[in-house]
């Protein structure tokens, strides 16, 4: 079976990798790919732009998947979700892992997410919408402060603002309302209480459609959690980031806590997904935040998390394309999900002043003995080939690369991942030292 898989980024790397190990899957089309995948077994990057055969009245990447006789398609990124790229694949008749238009909005819309919560009853904070920025204002200083200011469309990881005080909530409000920091993403916004807590994320395969709804098979299914950081630097200071690193599982996210989530957050948003008719084959993503009363959640994403993926995939002991089969095909509620026993550590590197302005066109160098002995594996994000032959790369982007490792216990893990960095070398390059480690993620008191 050949698969097309769309999106250029470390998630989509962990995707083609992990979907390559299937004994089913002859040939994976990546469009349009990086600097890794261009490396990985069975993946061929497609870049649009040097496909001459496209028509301008019909999806390229549809057309792609024709030209490449692929059975699947694997949709990595929100904004061809919110777009509606699903829609366009099973209208094609290329069964799609990923939600279709309609219950994507549950990302590109901030507000719309938070009506969905409350209507079905998702345990999450407080929260107004705003579309006046004077209202907005007004709001923040009769609320005070710490508050969380969001803009309510796709911005990129750029439109949420947690503000320690009333002047950095109302500075945040004009950034997006007045100065187009987001640009038309801002045009409203959702302002929420701050949640003090230790944040976890929790990525889950879903498969709903109104006819799994009706036979019993709709369901959502959570992977093990793991925790993103997102500050720039150690001991989570500095700006945010779209994630320094990621870890997989939590020892501080006890069974009781995941029963409470499943209760509280996972189940009443499977309602909400079955009562709105939604058609939602793919991928999940949970932003919760573990409070003093409770799992609450942050937010949603209607994909697999970045970082995340690179940490909770490689941790997967079953076939990632059955499973993705099994979310087509409705079957997903009787899929036996096993896991290794183990930890997985996948600290980020970045190029030097992300996540501000940064020098492009680097050349990443690898000492792949160093690495080899690390047993890490290297998941490319913003990278691309090099012009001197195999396995040369250059650096594309603010998130460069993250080195993914597996250990028996979490010490071995981090000692094999951050082993694994150290053979990774590109003028600028940075990366955190603490990723997992005691104070490395942002938290409150439980």
């Amino acid at each position: 079976m050949n698969i097309i898989v769309v999106g250029s980024g470390g998630r989509e790397h962990a995707i083609c990798w992990k979907l390559a190990q299937s004994a089913v899957v002859d040939k994976i089309i990546v469009v349009p790919g990086n600097g890794g995948t261009a490396q990985e077994s069975k993946c061929v990057n497609v870049n649009p732009k040097d496909c001459d055969y496209l028509k301008a009245d019909e999806n390229p990447f549809v057309q792609i998947a024709k030209k490449e006789n692929c059975r699947m398609a694997v949709i990595g990124p929100e904004d061809p979700l919110s777009d509606g790229l699903a829609d366009e694949f099973w209208k094609a008749d290329i069964p799609c892992v990923g939600p279709k238009k309609a219950g994507a909005q549950l990302e590109a819309s901030k507000d719309l997410a938070k009506s969905f919560m409350k209507k079905y009853g998702v345990a999450c904070a407080e929260s107004e919408t705003f579309v006046n920025k004077d209202a907005a204002c007004e709001y923040v200083k009769k609320h005070g402060a710490p508050i969380v200011i969001k803009a309510d469309g796709l911005a990129a990881g750029k439109g949420v603002v947690v503000a320690a005080t009333v002047e950095e909530a109302l500075a945040a409000v004009d950034d997006i309302m007045s100065n187009g920091k987001v640009g038309d993403a801002g045009k409203k916004l959702v302002i929420e209480d701050y949640l003090e807590g230790v944040e976890i994320s929790v990525l889950a395969a879903v498969s709903v459609t109104p006819e799994y709804a009706v036979s019993g098979n709709a369901t959502i299914v959570p992977f093990l959690p793991a925790r993103d950081h997102k500050r720039l630097m150690d001991g989570a200071k500095g700006p945010n980031t779209g994630g320094m690193g990621a870890i997989c599982p939590l020892d501080d996210v006890t069974d009781k806590m995941m029963v409470q989530f499943e209760k509280d957050i996972l189940t009443p948003t499977l309602n909400g997904l079955i009562k709105e008719k939604f058609d939602y084959r793919g991928f999940i993503f949970f932003g919760v935040m573990l409070t003093n009363k409770g799992p609450k959640l942050l937010e949603y994403n209607v994909r697999l998390g970045d970082p995340e993926t690179q940490a909770v995939l490689p941790l997967m002991d079953f076939d990632f394309t059955s499973m993705c089969t099994a979310i087509l095909n409705g079957s997903l509620k009787d899929f036996n999900f096993e896991w290794k026993p183990g930890y997985q550590v996948a600290p980020v590197v970045v190029s030097g002043g992300y996540p501000g302005a940064y020098k492009k066109g680097c050349e990443i160098t690898i000492n792949k003995s160093l690495l080899d002995a690390s047993t890490a594996k290297i998941f490319v994000a913003g990278a691309v080939s090099g012009r001197r032959g195999e396995g040369d790369m250059l650096t594309s982007g603010g998130r460069v690369l993250a080195c993914s490792a597996y250990g028996d216990t979490f010490k071995e893990a981090w000692e094999k991942a951050y082993q694994g960095v150290s053979a990774v070398k590109f003028d600028g390059a940075f990366f955190r030292k603490d990723i997992g480690l005691p104070g490395a993620a942002e938290s409150g008191k439980l």
